[in-house]
């Protein structure tokens, strides 16, 4: 099996200890991995300090430093294939996913926020004093980046596109089940003509490895992590010591309303989507459907049958819509909650355990709002549905929750999309659609779904430090 290394300083490491990465649909060891721990984890964050301090990076112009960006996202381009069996065969999501939406996505990230960083606009403030002030934004320094295993290459580019774009150097740590795409980027970003120490890569786990000491070191100066609810505490604690900015894109219980009016095709297609597409390992699912009575089981017995006809099977298989969990560890948490949903008093219309580490897409019906898989958040292809009344009842009913990451609705009735997405507590609200981004727009949650904002303006404003000038106009 081949060996996915640490890259440090420009130099692909062995750091000497070993883990497997293993594809979810063999179940078995497809390469050996670098194991690092707090020695690779300071080794590249004095990497990144060197190159941030010391190195040319941050004073390149927006033009130089957009062009080394425009060429990664050209190399990720020409590397399609093997950036997509990477993650594909890493946590088993459709290799037609990963190839056809997931390296584009992530090539556009660099392209798109070398070209913001390039154009966004300060502010010129004049002043009735015989003053004059503006605004610079600096970049902040030696960035952690924390990704996780559901998109790894998308969410790596998420976090690590606007830092660079912005001036800033980076230390990546990916997910232990999917480390293969993060250290082909970084070759590719070396290829490139990135200078050493700008990307740096750690392989390790997360408690008393490589992720704890990267949260806890006082030379980073802002932390970017995706991932679960109780890990995101965990690294605002560490990062609380050294009084480092954190953004924390943390988990979902998505709500998804389905009003009388709504075009039901459209529905249909989408809320499929919504919570089977990557087996449901989307913190953005719809994993709570709410539908209107009127067209409660009319919805119900289509929504069914578009989940049964999607094809289980071998992720490298064009054909296949739906593949295996990332890990045995999450195929064990996800089965529990399916396991459990009848002592919850709720009942399987379709779906449960399939071969391997397979969740069949399943539909819940009839499960009382406090079960555990209607409050808790499951993070597979799981979703359950409930009937509802009126239009307070259902906005009631979306924000009850801990979570406030996103929701969906679909009405005809244009007054009601936008008086609903006022009134749900989510940081994004998709209306007769899902997962559409824009990326100047905020991304992000409220509640147990995280802290801050990424994506435009609001990526420069964490991966920056704004800077007012203030100078005297001498008067004449």
């Amino acid at each position: 099996m081949e060996l996915i290394p640490h890259v440090i300083d420009g130099e692909e490491i062995d750091s000497g200890g070993r883990f497997d990465t293993v594809d979810p649909y063999t179940r078995q060891p497809w390469a050996h991995v670098a194991l690092g721990g707090a020695d690779e984890a300071s080794r590249a964050v004095a990497a990144a300090r060197r190159a941030f301090d010391t190195g040319p990076w941050p004073r390149l112009g927006f033009t130089e430093r957009g062009a080394i960006l425009h060429r990664l996202a050209d190399l990720m381009e020409r590397h399609a294939e093997e950036l997509a069996l990477a993650d594909t065969t890493d946590m088993g999501k459709p290799l037609r996913e990963t190839k056809g939406h997931d390296v584009p996505r992530s090539a556009l990230n660099f392209r798109f926020f070398a070209d913001h960083a390039r154009l966004a606009a300060g502010e010129a403030l004049p002043m009735d004093s015989g003053h004059h002030a503006y605004t610079r934004f600096e970049p902040a320094g030696v960035v952690a980046a924390i990704a996780p295993w559901n998109f790894p290459l998308m969410l790596e580019t998420w976090k690590v596109a606007p830092a660079l774009a912005w001036g800033n150097t980076v230390v990546l740590k990916p997910a232990e089940d999917t480390p293969a795409s993060a250290t082909i980027l970084a070759r590719l970003a070396l290829e490139a003509g990135m200078p050493p120490g700008v990307l740096n890569v750690v392989h390790g786990y997360g408690p008393d490895s490589a992720g704890q000491a990267l949260t806890e070191d006082p030379r980073v100066d802002r932390i970017t992590f995706t991932g679960e609810s109780g890990t995101g505490r965990t690294i605002a604690r560490a990062a609380a010591a050294n009084l480092t900015p954190v953004s924390l894109e943390l988990g979902g219980k998505g709500a998804n309303l389905v009003f009388a009016d709504a075009d039901l095709d459209t529905a249909v297609d989408w809320s499929i989507r919504a919570i089977f597409s990557n087996a449901g390992q989307v913190c953005l699912a719809g994993s709570r459907l709410y539908v209107q009575r009127p067209v409660y089981d009319e919805f119900l017995d289509r929504f069914v049958a578009a989940a049964e006809a999607l094809v289980i099977g071998d992720p490298k298989d064009p054909a296949t819509g739906l593949g295996p969990l990332a890990s045995e560890e999450h195929y064990r948490k996800v089965r529990g909650y399916v396991e459990g949903v009848p002592g919850d008093g709720g009942k399987l219309r379709t779906g449960g355990l399939g071969d391997g580490w397979v969740v069949r897409p399943t539909v819940v019906v009839d499960a009382p709002a406090t079960a555990r898989v209607c409050r808790e958040e499951v993070f597979g292809p799981v979703v359950v549905v409930h009937p509802f009344d009126t239009e307070a009842e259902a906005v009631a009913l979306a924000n009850d929750t801990p979570y406030g990451l996103n929701a969906m609705l679909f009405t005809e009735n244009l007054s009601r999309a936008h008086r609903v997405a006022a009134a749900l507590r989510a940081g994004t609200v998709w209306a007769n659609c899902f997962f559409v981004r824009d990326l100047r727009a905020p991304f992000g949650g409220v509640g147990d779904s995280g802290v801050g904002r990424e994506g435009g303006t609001f990526s420069r404003e964490f991966f920056t430090e704004p800077k007012a000038v203030i100078m005297a106009i001498e008067q004449g």
